[in-house]
């Protein structure tokens, strides 16, 4: 019997697929920490023998070409990907044969890439399964504008054809595997779908129910900004990224960090938001393991700063390092573990915070400046009037842009509002986190201005 196995990468909104027909196994875009892979293969007995991208990947680096190393797979990926390692070139049309009873059919999708493909398994006694990567998704596709705006308009087309392709090729109990669309900024939206067939998505997928125009102009409205480290995903996963070090980093002392932050490094707190404002060390920057960690400090660190992260348990230090090479941020600079105590040479620091309700009491007593640190779309159903609007990913080039004065910062929940409270605070302002969800219940109040 064939079992496929999703690898789960939340923080990332990624999923990787182990399939096995419990002698031999494939494994389909699997993550940089292969020893997630190896494990599940382990467990099961299998032996993997093949490897395949469906895309050279914008959000995140590969470990297919360390996986086949690792197990002496063959490592299938599209013939015309300029890439500068050996690999068993595979292109429209071609079927590979895993064990016995599983054959492995490519099928060209560009629209998230132009080399894009998507993967069918055919084996007896089911129905067809297909690994679509970034192409057909649930409820939604891949974004077509990760190449750069010169080549949106082809691909978003060619995004349609694809997924015509596939629903016109397959039949309507074909199973649908996505590598994104879980959470990843490279799903053109978000859907809280856990399964799907090909028959479900051409009744209720805007790419398979609407006309071309219509699609193309709905989703390319709906576009809204994506992490900066993207852009270094593609170069290092075409020159073929090896197995990432997850051994432990340096030990950092008191001292050290205190000279690591003036230096201008980026020393990391782990903790949540909750414990970084009672106290931390001064000039850290909140980046909690509860959130979307590596994609906002990815997004966010000038590329190639060194990092020091600080974490209550080692735990939470080799957390934080797997989710990091995901990216492309392969060793931290240092470490540490314990509590802000343990890591400032002086007094540690608090934050103050507060909720929308405070916000609303505090405006009749004193004049506070309001920040709102989401993005545009985020933004664009409603706002607090009078708030300025500095999307976090924009935030360390607009320092000069934030109001004078007393800086009230929230986002829509909270999370990203600590990272930009931390921000303001290492640069010396004075500064409040709003640790609140922005809801009309928490709003009352306040001068919301709706926008929709």
């Amino acid at each position: 019997m064939i079992e496929i196995v999703s690898i789960d990468t939340p923080t990332l909104g990624d999923r990787g697929y182990l399939v096995t027909d419990g002698r031999v196994a494939f494994v389909v875009d699997p993550q940089r920490d292969i020893d997630r892979v190896l494990d599940l293969a382990g467990e099961r007995g299998v032996t993997v023998t093949d490897v395949f991208e469906t895309h050279i990947h914008n959000d995140y680096v590969t470990g297919g070409l360390a996986l086949a190393r690792a197990t002496g797979a063959a490592y299938h990926v599209n013939a015309a990907d300029p890439v500068a390692f050996d690999r068993h070139p595979v292109g429209d049309g071609d079927v590979v044969a895993v064990g016995e009873e599983m054959r492995v059919r490519a099928i060209a999708t560009p629209g998230h890439t132009f080399t894009h493909l998507s993967y069918v398994l055919e084996a007896p006694g089911r129905a067809p399964a297909v690994f679509t990567g970034g192409s057909l998704l649930y409820g939604s596709t891949g974004r077509p504008d990760l190449l750069g705006p010169d080549h949106t308009d082809a691909l978003v087309h060619a995004q349609y054809g694809s997924a015509h392709r596939l629903a016109r090729e397959l039949p309507e109990d074909a199973e649908i595997f996505p590598t994104h669309g879980f959470g990843s900024f490279c799903s053109s939206t978000q859907s809280q779908a856990t399964a799907s067939t090909i028959g479900r998505e051409r009744q209720a997928n805007p790419v398979l129910t609407l006309d071309e125009r219509e699609y193309v102009e709905e989703l390319l409205a709906g576009l809204d900004a994506y992490p900066a480290y993207y852009a270094h995903m593609e170069p290092l996963n075409t020159a073929g990224p090896g197995a990432p070090d997850l051994s432990e980093p340096h030990r950092a002392d008191a001292t050290e960090i205190r000279n690591r932050i003036d230096a201008g490094e980026w020393v990391v707190d782990l903790r949540s938001r909750t414990a970084f404002a009672a106290g931390h060390a001064a000039g850290a920057l909140s980046f909690g393991l509860d959130g979307a960690f590596a994609t906002y400090l990815g997004w966010l660190i000038p590329w190639g700063t060194p990092v020091t992260l600080l974490g209550e348990t080692p735990q939470d230090v080799a957390a934080a390092q797997r989710e990091l090479v995901r990216i492309g941020i392969d060793r931290p600079a240092a470490a540490a573990t314990g509590g802000p105590g343990d890591w400032s040479a002086g007094a540690p620091r608090t934050l103050p915070t507060a909720t929308f309700a405070d916000l609303a009491s505090v405006r009749h007593h004193r004049p506070v400046a309001v920040l709102d640190v989401r993005r545009d779309q985020e933004r664009a159903g409603s706002r607090i009037d009078g708030a300025a609007h500095i999307p976090l990913h924009d935030l360390l080039q607009r320092l000069d842009d934030v109001p004078p004065g007393e800086v009230w910062v929230h986002c829509q929940s909270g999370y990203r509002a600590s990272i930009a409270a931390s921000i303001l605070a290492a640069a010396g302002r004075h500064v409040v986190l709003i640790d609140d969800e922005y809801r009309a219940e928490s709003l009352a109040g306040l001068p919301v201005v709706a926008t929709a």
